[in-house]
């Protein structure tokens, strides 16, 4: 078994958080770089026809592996060269499984769609791409086992800094929605020789199902939990490319792309290292409360006063950019759906316990609950409300989330609010400073300087008020990040 105590684990994970955000800290620019030139030379509509097909193709995602990936990933033993070998020869089944049929029906779903060719050929990248990225998983999953997290972040950003470098290039050359096709093709290659230059094993077809028996009490739960996500949100969109114009629909995926923006760059690091960490913290609850207290202090730290500044500011940048104007309606879904994640940052490190724990079924509920109410809040709030009530119908099911608090104290006593309660009050003050400044902001250079000051106050605050907190938790992470 593998040997891993509490404090290497936790001086791992903070190296591991620190290698994902420093080392793709100019790629994560670059991305929100390449998503603003895409928004200026895009139409709404070509947004929207990628925001469709990409849903599309992560609906067929989530039938490759069977939750088998993260089983080896949870599992307490290293798994065996005979399990990972198993669980790849069934993945490539499933895959193959799903993308032949999607070949042969693709012609009839482009038309189901009114997609036209461009759309089409961006479809069968996409296509490309998803088979592609199933024979990176094994490689993947043993770097993400082993939290290092240093070799893999090296096949992301090559693959991160071609995709972007495509969009833009692209973009501005006025290629429309074939820039998609051209930035899927090439990220798909460099990551998958970038992942087995960096991680290689001893690759192989075996399938004995007595080698990964065990890994389906765990992994069939957690696909389905995933698959509900699929129908939550991925085919979602696919419904709504159906029943909305592509024009509407792209407002929609610009208001969800930059409203979630936070979260790709902040939460989703410090989760995609929590799930492994806490993974190899289950048999240590006192250690797993502090893993799940400063997840939830730190996420908080970093959320809150980006969703403030998102909804404050997006009306008059929308004002000051050059053609930016366009999109204006999706002001409204923007603001809703970045109050949306709020509810989704605090609450996604406690599911990401329970499943590190074993108690995946628990997850599994509440995704059930939450498909069940998005299928019915979302199609009634698109009738009474048009486009917009696909975000308002997601911040009204975001409020949900805090049941998972209540859950995971059953199986762990550990504080929720006390980590938070103090962003979301600087967070509240920012805010507030933000509305009474508002009159000064007649210009792009006047919002920088406001938005700065208003962020100044939110620190200033948790500085007077969370001081030994912030100093605990950063001298750690500053000791971790300098330690051999």
């Amino acid at each position: 078994m593998e040997d891993f105590t509490f404090e290497s684990i936790a001086r791992k994970s903070v190296k591991g958080v620190a290698a994902l955000i420093s080392r793709t800290f100019l790629i994560q620019l670059l991305s929100i770089f390449a998503s603003f030139v895409l928004t200026i030379f895009l139409a709404p509509a070509d947004y929207g026809v990628f925001f469709v097909v990409s849903s599309i193709i992560v609906f067929l995602t989530y039938f490759q592996d069977v939750g088998l990936a993260a089983a080896l990933i949870q599992k307490k033993d290293s798994p065996s060269v005979e399990e990972l070998r198993t669980t790849f020869t069934l993945q490539q089944i499933l895959v193959a499984i799903v993308v032949i049929p999607t070949i042969v029906f693709s012609s009839q779903i482009a038309h189901f769609y009114h997609i036209t060719n461009s759309g089409f050929i961006l479809f069968e990248a996409l296509i490309f791409s998803f088979i592609i990225s199933s024979l990176r998983t094994i490689p993947t999953v043993i770097m993400e086992r082993n939290l290092d997290y240093n070799r893999l972040v090296i096949p992301e950003i090559a693959e991160n800094l071609v995709y972007n470098l495509a969009l833009i290039i692209f973009a501005a050359k006025g290629f429309g929605v074939t820039t998609f096709t051209i930035a899927v093709i090439a990220r798909s290659i460099v990551g998958f020789v970038a992942t087995y230059y960096v991680q290689p094993w001893p690759i192989g077809f075996s399938f004995h199902f007595s080698s990964i028996k065990k890994l389906f009490s765990f992994g069939v739960p957690y696909q389905t939990n995933t698959i509900l996500a699929l129908f939550k949100d991925d085919l979602l969109t696919v419904y709504i490319g159906k029943v909305l114009p592509f024009a509407q629909v792209g407002y929609i995926g610009f208001a969800e792309k930059w409203a979630y923006m936070p979260l790709r760059l902040v939460m989703d690091n410090v989760i995609r290292i929590a799930f492994p960490s806490m993974s190899r913290l289950q048999h240590d609850k006192e250690a797993m409360k502090v893993a799940i207290e400063k997840s939830l202090f730190l996420i908080s730290f970093f959320i809150f006063p980006i969703v403030v500044a998102i909804v404050s500011f997006s009306p008059d940048l929308v004002s000051f950019i050059p053609k930016y104007e366009k999109w204006r309606p999706a002001l409204i879904a923007l603001s809703f759906y970045s109050l949306s994640t709020i509810f989704s940052s605090i609450s996604t490190p406690l599911t990401n316990f329970l499943t590190a724990i074993g108690k995946v079924k628990i997850t599994l509920y509440f995704m059930i609950f939450w498909t069940v109410a998005t299928w019915i809040v979302t199609p009634f709030f698109i009738f009474k409300f048009g486009y917009n009530g696909v975000a308002a119908g997601s911040f009204l099911i975001s409020f949900t989330s805090l049941f998972v608090f209540v859950i995971s104290k059953r199986y762990l006593e550990f504080s929720f609010f006390r980590p938070v309660a103090r962003q979301i009050i600087a967070a509240a003050v920012m805010y507030i400073f933000v509305m009474i400044t508002k009159v000064f902001i007649v210009s792009f250079p006047a919002l920088l300087i406001d938005a700065i000051a208003s962020f100044c106050i939110y620190l200033l605050f948790l500085i007077i008020f969370a001081k030994d907190e912030l100093r605990k938790t950063f001298g750690f992470i500053l000791g971790s990040i300098k330690s051999k």
